[in-house]
C-alpha cells in the first residue's frame, strides 16, 4: 500500500499570525519505491515527514497511509496506525544501551503481542537482511556508527510496515558509509515492498532513489526521476 498526501497545508502560530510550513503539498509514494526529499534547512522537510507519520495534523488536505485516510482517526487511532503500518528511522538511532542488537528489535514486536519465538526469528532475519547477522548479540557500544544505523533501520521494519519514513539517516556518517546506508534502504524498499520517503541533505545519495522531491518555502515540486 502506498503513502499519499493530497493538497496538504500546515501552519504554526507565529506572533499575531501564522507561519506556513507546508503549502498545498501533494505527493504519492508507491509500494516498493524510494522517494527522496531534499531542500534547504527550514524549507519544510521535517514538517512533511511529521505529517506523513501522523505525528502532526495538517490544517487542510488528506493524508492516506496504506489505504487509511487518517483524517477520520483520533489520537489512539493514529498511534495504532503508526504501530502497525508505519516504520520510522530517526536521525539518531537512540538504541537502548543495555540491549543487544536483536533485543532492540524484539522490544518493538513484543508491544504488538507477537509470540516470543516468532519475534526472535524475525529479529534475526532482519539483522541478516541488513548485514548484521554476526552482530546480533552485540550491544550499541560494540557497534560502529553505521552498524547502529543498520539496527535502527531493521528495528523500523520489525512490525512489517507498509510505509517507511526515514529522517536524515546519514547525517552522522561519512560519505562512504552514508552511501551504503542509502543503498541498503533502496534494496530493502524493493525487497519488502515498502513505500519509503527519505529526507536527506546529501545530494550525492540521490542516485539510489526512484524519485526526488524538492521542498522550498513549504512548497514541493512534482517528483522527478533521480
Amino acid at each position: 500500500m502506498s503513502l499519499a498526501l493530497d493538497a496538504v497545508t500546515l501552519t504554526y502560530p507565529d506572533g499575531d499570525g501564522r507561519l506556513t510550513a507546508l503549502d498545498d503539498v501533494s505527493l504519492t509514494v508507491p509500494p516498493g519505491r524510494l522517494t527522496a526529499v531534499v531542500g534547504p534547512s527550514g524549507s519544510g522537510k521535517s514538517s512533511l515527514l511529521a505529517v506523513a507519520a501522523t505525528l502532526v495534523t495538517p490544517d487542510r488536505g488528506r493524508v492516506v497511509v496504506a489505504g487509511t485516510d487518517t483524517a477520520g482517526l483520533d489520537a489512539a487511532g493514529r498511534a495504532e496506525l503508526r504501530r502497525t503500518s508505519i516504520g520510522i528511522v530517526f536521525q539518531q538511532p537512540n538504541l537502548l544501551p543495555s540491549l543487544t542488537a536483536a533485543e532492540q528489535l524484539q522490544v518493538m514486536a513484543h508491544l504488538s503481542g507477537r509470540p516470543p519465538k516468532s519475534v526472535r526469528d524475525r529479529a534475526l532475519d532482519l539483522l541478516d537482511a541488513v548485514g548484521l547477522a554476526d552482530r546480533a548479540a552485540r550491544r550499541p557500544h560494540q557497534l560502529s556508527g553505521g552498524q547502529r544505523q543498520r539496527v535502527n533501520i531493521a528495528r523500523a521494519l520489525m512490525n512489517e510496515p507498509s510505509v517507511l519514513l526515514v529522517d536524515e539517516p546519514t547525517s552522522a556518517l561519512d560519505h562512504e558509509r552514508g552511501a551504503a546506508i542509502v543503498a541498503l534502504l533502496a534494496r530493502l524498499t524493493r525487497e519488502r515492498g515498502t513505500a519509503t520517503l527519505l529526507v536527506t541533505h546529501d545530494q550525492g545519495h540521490l542516485g539510489a532513489a526512484d524519485a526526488t522531491i524538492t521542498v522550498q518555502d513549504g512548497r514541493a515540486t512534482l517528483p522527478t526521476p533521480a
